[in-house]
């Protein structure tokens, strides 16, 4: 199978994570490429390198303002001697405050704006990596297009909590919906089906709307995990989007069995939507020992979640995103490639 990746992405190097009110080290960190593709290498998949994503990709996904916000923030918010080092946000607009900014508005005021939270901090590569992660997602897509597959785009970062105007939780661009829109142009309907533990709130929030392209995802109860506003059963979209968008929350603590039943529930549905290609947002943050996860998914059930997705016979695209630094890391992607369709 081929692994696309870049090395442009270890740039994005997040120093700060902010957890119930504490300053943490992030989680999201350069060493989780060279892991994942020291795994994917050693178990004969064959690496390419890839450049960034082009603005006119970006923008059928992502709002220009968002875009130039992303483009600017860092340098915007150094120019501040008494900025911190990473862009991170004092302020939200909450429910009372509406007002989009302006083009006069501070970047302190645009950087809470555009980001959601305390977990996708700014700092001086992220632009450029963002733009690289994207890239990945799009030329393993590019791959499919041309006939080959499967194949798997090694993004970091991760994309899948991004809505078209929003960074959150590690995400700035979501790949996996850069994905869907490129692959629209030569199918009429497409499926995003999310295996991270965390909800794919950006990527249902992107297709709210949208009946072409279906969205599921298999995660945990947000009741208490991130990102806790969006990620429950009743939320099916909206218009031409009603029953284009299915999530299917399981309870902290749950394995293979109850992960793999979900997955059959979602087969189900997506066999009847009749895709002509399926993205599998690839969060291996399910696993038993990941750190930020609360799922005991194996090894063996991530083989499984492949065979069962391969067995639709669709055209699939892989596009990493959750999945954090423990020993099982690279174990869990070939065991997952191997059962989409790799050695």
């Amino acid at each position: 199978m081929q692994i696309f990746h870049a090395p442009a992405t270890d740039a994005h190097d997040p120093q700060s994570f902010l957890v119930l009110g504490s300053i943490r080290a992030a989680a999201e960190q350069p060493e989780r490429r060279h892991r994942l593709l020291d795994a994917a290498i050693a178990a004969g998949h064959q690496p390419v390198e890839v450049g960034p994503a082009a603005m006119v990709d970006l923008a059928a996904v992502h709002s220009r303002d968002y875009l130039e916000f992303l483009g600017e923030a860092h340098s915007l918010w150094s120019a501040n001697p008494a900025a911190a080092a990473e862009v991170i946000p004092n302020l939200h607009p909450n429910r009372y405050m509406a007002h989009p900014p302006g083009v006069r508005t501070g970047i302190v005021g645009r950087a809470g704006w555009y980001m959601a939270d305390g977990a996708c901090p700014i700092g001086p590569g992220t632009w450029g990596a963002a733009l690289a992660s994207a890239g990945c997602a799009l030329a393993a897509t590019e791959a499919v297009l041309a006939g080959a597959p499967v194949a798997y785009a090694l993004c970091r970062p991760p994309g899948h909590h991004a809505y078209s105007d929003l960074a959150g939780g590690f995400c700035y661009l979501n790949n996996a919906a850069i994905a869907a829109e490129r692959a629209r142009q030569s199918h009429a309907r497409v499926v995003i089906l999310d295996v991270d533990v965390h909800h794919g709130n950006g990527t249902q929030g992107i297709f709210w709307r949208r009946g072409d392209v279906l969205t599921v995802s298999i995660h945990a109860d947000p009741t208490r995990y991130y990102p806790y506003f969006a990620g429950y059963a009743d939320e099916v979209g909206e218009g031409p989007g009603v029953d284009c968008n299915l999530n299917l929350p399981l309870p902290h603590g749950a394995g293979d069995a109850d992960v793999l039943a979900a997955l059959d529930q979602a087969l189900v549905r997506i066999r009847d939507f009749k895709p002509g290609l399926i993205i599998i947002a690839l969060g291996l943050d399910a696993a038993d020992d990941d750190p930020l996860g609360v799922f005991h998914v194996t090894a063996s059930g991530f083989q499984t979640i492949g065979e069962r997705v391969a067995a639709l016979g669709l055209p699939m695209v892989l596009v990493q995103e959750g999945g954090y630094l423990c020993d099982a890391l690279g174990q869990n992607l070939v065991a997952a490639l191997k059962g989409f369709g790799g050695r």
